[in-house]
């Protein structure tokens, strides 16, 4: 997002003498409404800013870009159909270049509506509507006025452009975000996994002393949970690509030629480098349900929780170094106590479980909000819009940190683990085969009552000789599994 109005293509707002801000007026169907003198939006953007100061968060750019992307095709589509005589070659150029330079980024700052708004998102549709009209007029001759709903909103109504924008932004979000970042970590994962492959140390389960495991093939199982998750957000994408286009009001296209939707789908592929979009397969289900954002948005969440899992691992083996496992040496990032010199934590490990933690609060919002659809249109199209992107966004971020400055500088230590994988009472469970379950018990009760390895009190009751038992309880053996 741009930093200043300067770079936005804004000068500073005009003040007066006592240095408030200069106004304009402007009126819409409601009557006169007072304007910033410089605003690019118009009457109805600003009745919007009035009426929602609630979380002082606008919508996410990649929305606005999104509502530019279509807003910029709908205008070509517009001016090549007979159908819409209202929007001829030079005002569809207008618009469409206007349109673009929403698209590209150079007016979020015009933007100002908050995230919570009307359900159907018309406040920010007739923003951007509003903001391209008037950066249209001012490529055109003073004889030619585009209008916001009339020419910028041609064949379209807020109730199929705000979804389709969503659709889309969620798209391009995932695509060029999360899903490489996720093959990122993946690929760090393996290295790990390849790195650590004969690093034998204790298995556990419920926290408790389980049979022996190498390291690599931990790391390999968190490699494969990232893999599932990029199979899972890769499979959905067909169907977060059915966009509403084209239903208008209420899905039956009113006011919108039957090849509209069609024209501007398949231009926006071409805009975006091949997405997998295309006009959805029943309009009234695409306008009266955000069934594709709810599903999206709980891979998001089964990506979170798996993340949370992967995370609070790394910080258990990193625990200590005195009082905790200390199987891992993880990168220190920064000082870790303003009063205890020489404390390092795991940060990035915590801010893994964060961002987790905010990504599953989201989807319960999302799955709430997919439930609101009433009828012929669902109306919680801004706030499901607000914590899907977020969720992308919060996910894209911080797996990347995660591996680069986490997983790719982990180190093991080496002998602490090979010394807890030998000392546990757990590598007893081969015995089970020659004494069976309960005199097998009694030999780990011995070990853990007098300090003895298990090996040491095999060989020092005569049941095995110091041989026999180096052979069988051999703790990188048993990470492969059978035994004879």
């Amino acid at each position: 997002m741009l930093e200043s109005g300067l770079e936005s293509g804004l000068e500073s707002p005009p003040r007066g003498a006592k240095g408030e801000t200069v106004k304009r007026i402007e009126r819409d169907s409601l009557g006169e409404v007072e304007v910033p003198a410089n605003a690019r939006y118009g009457p109805q953007t600003q009745r919007a800013v009035a009426n929602f100061p609630i979380s002082g968060v606008s919508i996410e750019p990649g929305l606005i870009h999104a509502l530019g992307l279509i807003k910029a095709e709908a205008a070509r589509v517009n001016a090549e159909l007979d159908g819409v005589p209202r929007v001829d070659a030079r005002l569809g150029g207008a618009i469409a270049e206007a349109a673009d330079q929403v698209a590209d980024g150079q007016w979020d700052l015009e933007f100002p509506v908050d995230s919570f708004q009307t359900g159907s998102g018309t406040s920010s549709n007739m923003n951007a509507n509003e903001v391209i009209a008037s950066i249209a007029n001012d490529l055109l001759s003073e004889s030619e006025t585009v209008h916001p709903n009339d020419h910028v909103n041609a064949s379209q109504s807020s109730n199929d452009v705000f979804p389709s924008a969503i659709h889309l932004a969620a798209l391009i979000a995932i695509t060029a975000g999360l899903l490489p970042a996720l093959r990122h970590l993946e690929a760090s994962l393996r290295r790990k996994q390849l790195a650590f492959a004969d690093v034998v140390k204790a298995g556990r389960t419920h926290l408790m002393d389980a049979t022996p495991i190498m390291l690599g093939q931990e790391f390999g199982g968190y490699a494969a949970q990232i893999g599932q998750n990029i199979d899972r957000l890769t499979e959905v994408l067909e169907r977060l690509g059915e966009l509403p286009l084209g239903g208008t009001a209420v899905g039956t296209g009113i006011n919108a030629p039957p090849e509209f939707a069609g024209a501007v789908i398949a231009r926006l592929i071409v805009r975006t480098n091949g997405l997998p979009l295309a006009e959805a397969k029943d309009h009234f289900a695409a306008q009266g349900a955000r069934d594709a954002l709810v599903e999206t948005s709980g891979h998001l969440r089964t990506l979170a929780v798996g993340l949370i899992k992967i995370a609070n691992d790394v910080r258990w083996m990193g625990s200590g170094p005195h009082s905790g496992l200390n199987e891992l040496r993880l990168p220190a990032l920064q000082p870790g106590s303003s009063i205890m010199p020489g404390k390092v934590n795991p940060v990035m490990a915590e801010v893994v479980t964060q961002v987790g933690a905010q990504v599953i609060g989201n989807d319960v919002a999302v799955t709430f909000g997919g439930s609101q659809g009433s009828f012929e249109l669902n109306t919680f199209m801004p706030l499901i819009a607000r914590n899907v992107l977020e969720s992308i966004r919060l996910l894209s971020n911080v797996v990347r940190l995660f591996a680069d400055h986490c997983i790719d500088g982990l180190e093991a230590n080496v002998e602490r683990m090979r010394t807890m994988a030998e000392a546990s009472s757990a590598i007893g469970t081969v015995l089970t085969g020659q004494f069976g379950y309960e005199k097998t018990a009694e030999i780990l009760e011995e070990s853990t009552r007098t300090g003895q390895t298990i090996r040491a009190v095999v060989v020092a009751n005569g049941l095995m000789s110091e041989t026999e038992a180096a052979s069988l309880l051999n703790v990188d053996a048993m990470t492969r599994g059978w035994t004879d």
